[in-house]
């Protein structure tokens, strides 16, 4: 008997033996063979997916200098998927939207109709994109769409219709004819009026949003309008599969602890960054950066953007916004039934974006961006306040832009708060008037024509000209233009430069031609882009009215000719550089996050190189050079200057009683030209009024840190 249980026992031991060990087995399979799919599959039965936003690359200046970067925030969101059975949608954001008041925290809505009474339409300010997003959210509401369709029957003249084809065997009905026009109906058809014809005032509207939103009664017309803006942005969101709409960006821990505490229904606080710029200069160079708008997605390029990602809106924000963006993450969240994290399991970890660094020296362009307001300030003693100037700083060999700045300019960090002065300042901060705006060049386009003469033969560097006061165009004596200066008697091409005879020039642009000129002037870059990344004004070549000649008039630079600073430096550069013209740019480089890597950099190769003869380039130089010596117009100004220099003033008149345009270009050093520098200032009174400012960007620049040899410039030794 002790034998057969001992027999029984070891039976026993070894089914249990066997038991365990397919247990470990299986369990050795579960924990290590296929560990990846079964923590997939528990957590995907109780968690959720959410994308990770990667930090957008830093930009820094030629030297490394940090221009813009990142800082964490928390940003507080509306997600309807978060409201539980019973949670009423619109009584949750309006509690919401009622703390961020009582805190001082704003947000914005896109929904067309004011926020305070009368709560009348503002459609007429967007762009035809967000109108037709107004108008089909309006269409989803059945008694907007009648209306609406209604009134296209009686204006089919607004819609484009394509043109008629094969006719089909069903006449559509009236109801379908309607809907088929609003299917046409082009955005910038859609206005404030269109609406108001059609019967749909602000307030009928706002009513019917009401009752199909079930917006509670109870709630006041103010109140009924902040949750409508909101229940707007999420339609607008729903589209593209997104539930969430980002009320307030960088809320603090105060803030988010009211919000957690308060156990506030569909709000949630998620982690992002936002730019931090550690400068106040470059405003107009670094741009800004917002969300990305439904309209965008339209845009090939944001295909694989989500829509709540935020994107380059201007400047090089937006330019190199292929680089600067990083590549976000995935992370699974767990929770329990009380809707608390448990766990979290990353599937991909974001990676930042790549360090864009610039060909701009932010010291150079914060004493440029001082000069300009120095220069103005002075100028406005006189009363005038609306004044504007720019100015660009261009290495000639390169066309790298060492300063590209504007007066005045404003603080990229504060720009949402000081929008809305901003937009009404008379003085117009927002403008980039260094690359968008175009001013008649005045006088310094003189060099330009005395090459197109020299390199045509109409004159040669030693020819001398009679130049009395008066230029009459011939066979017309009521033609003319005169001589600011006088008469100047017999003077060679060089000398016509430097005494900026305007008889000279008139001329050789009458001798010339249009043709011929425009010609020569579009071989310099004007009136094109130059190639900038951040984009420019094309400025506008002269032309001819019809039955007159303006090419005389075209020659020493009016004629409705006019172009930006930026292209003034640049086909000074040409011209400097034996007519090399290359694009100026701001990239210097592109590197990895961790600089491990050069992804890109800046085209520094000739775009069109001219064939220009030697004594051309010298003729004009030497007329450029004797405009700083004893006897030029500004040689007052540059016995200060550390360097020699050619410069050439331009004085843009702008008829009445307005004061004139002042317009400068200079280059550097005389022998060897290193950089140019180009100045407009609005209502300066004339180009030579720059010519202070123009000196002090020079010595700004050929400091010890910039030159490798000693240089002094007229009449001065340095320390």
């Amino acid at each position: 008997m002790r034998e057969n249980r001992s027999r029984r026992l070891l039976a026993l031991a070894g089914i249990l033996g066997a038991v365990l060990l397919v247990y470990l087995g299986v369990l050795y399979n579960i924990q290590v063979n296929e560990h990846e799919e079964y923590l997939a599959k528990s957590i995907h039965s109780i968690a959720q997916e959410e994308t990770i936003e990667a930090s957008r690359g830093v930009i820094t200046d030629r030297k490394g200098r940090v221009l813009v970067s990142n800082r964490s925030v928390y940003n507080l969101s509306f997600d309807s998927s978060l409201l539980k059975t019973g949670q009423d949608q619109n009584e949750a954001i309006l509690r919401l939207l009622e703390l961020c008041q009582d805190q001082g925290r704003t947000w914005s809505d896109s929904l067309p109709i004011s926020r305070q009474a009368p709560y009348s339409y503002t459609l007429d300010t967007l762009s035809d994109s967000k109108k037709l997003q107004f108008l089909n959210y309006l269409r989803s509401v059945d008694a907007c769409n009648d209306a609406l369709v209604s009134y296209m029957l009686k204006h089919p003249e607004l819609a484009d219709v394509p043109e008629a084809g094969e006719e089909e065997d069903i006449s559509p009905t009236p109801q379908e004819q309607g809907e088929a026009l609003l299917d046409q109906l082009p955005g910038s058809a859609v206005t404030s009026q269109m609406l108001l014809d059609a019967g749909l005032s602000s307030y009928y509207v706002f009513s019917q949003l009401r009752e199909e939103l079930n917006l509670p009664s109870g709630f006041t017309m103010e109140q009924a309008r902040m949750v409508l803006g909101i229940r707007y942005e999420l339609s607008l969101r729903r589209a593209s599969g997104y539930t969430d709409y980002t009320l307030v960006e960088d809320v603090d821990t105060a803030f988010i602890s009211m919000v957690t505490d308060g156990n506030y229904a569909g709000a949630e606080i998620s982690q992002s960054t936002v730019r931090e710029y550690e400068t106040t200069a470059a405003a107009h160079i670094l741009g800004l950066v917002g969300p990305l708008y439904p309209e965008d997605l339209e845009n090939p390029f944001y295909d694989d953007y989500p829509q709540n990602a935020t994107v380059g809106k201007s400047g090089v924000e937006a330019a190199f916004e292929e680089y600067l963006r990083g590549k976000n993450g995935r992370r699974v969240i767990s929770t329990n039934s009380e809707g608390k994290i448990t766990g979290q399991y990353y599937a991909t970890e974001p990676e930042p974006g790549s360090t864009v660094e610039l060909t701009i020296d932010l010291e150079l362009q914060q004493t440029v961006e001082a000069i300009l307001a120095e220069a103005v300030t002075a100028m406005n003693k006189d009363g005038l306040t609306d004044r504007g100037a720019a100015a660009v700083v261009e290495l000639v060999d390169s066309g790298e832009l060492l300063a590209l700045a504007n007066y005045p300019t404003y603080d990229p960090s504060t720009y949402r708060q000081d929008y809305t002065e901003l937009s009404e300042d008379p003085a117009h901060p927002l403008y980039n008037r260094a690359t968008s705006t175009p001013y008649a060049p005045g006088s310094t386009i003189k060099p330009l024509t005395a090459v197109a003469a020299l390199e045509e033969g109409i004159v040669s560097p030693t020819d001398k000209i009679y130049s009395p006061y008066t230029w009459r165009y011939p066979g017309d004596p009521n033609s003319y233009s005169n001589c600011a200066g006088g008469s100047h008697g017999w003077i060679n091409v060089s000398q016509a430069i430097t005494k900026s005879c305007n008889y000279f020039f008139s001329e050789m642009g009458y001798q010339l031609g249009m043709d011929n000129l425009r010609e020569y002037l579009s071989a310099f870059g004007l009136g094109a882009h130059t190639g900038i990344e951040t984009g420019d004004n094309t400025g506008t070549l002269p032309e001819n009215r019809p039955g007159e000649d303006q090419a005389p008039w075209a020659g020493y630079g009016q004629a409705n000719q006019a172009y930006t600073p930026l292209q003034l430096a640049n086909y000074i550069c040409t011209l400097v550089s034996g007519g090399v013209r290359r694009e100026p740019h701001l990239l210097k480089a592109v590197k990895s996050y961790d600089n491990s890597q050069v992804l890109a950099v800046g085209n520094t190769e000739p775009v069109q190189t001219l064939e220009l003869h030697d004594a051309t380039l010298e003729a004009v130089k030497k007329g450029m050079y004797g405009y700083t010596q004893p006897g030029g117009s500004v040689a007052a100004y540059f016995q200060n200057c550390v360097v020699t220099a050619g410069a050439k003033t331009g004085t843009s008149q702008l008829g009445g009683d307005q004061k004139d345009n002042g317009v400068f270009v200079c280059f550097a050093p005389y022998d060897d030209p290193e950089i140019v520098v180009s100045i407009v200032i609005e209502h300066a009174g004339s180009g030579a009024a720059l010519a202070p400012s123009a000196v002090k960007i020079l010595n700004a620049y050929f400091s010890a840190d910039n030159v490798s040899g000693s240089i002094t410039g007229e009449n001065q030794l340095l320390p």
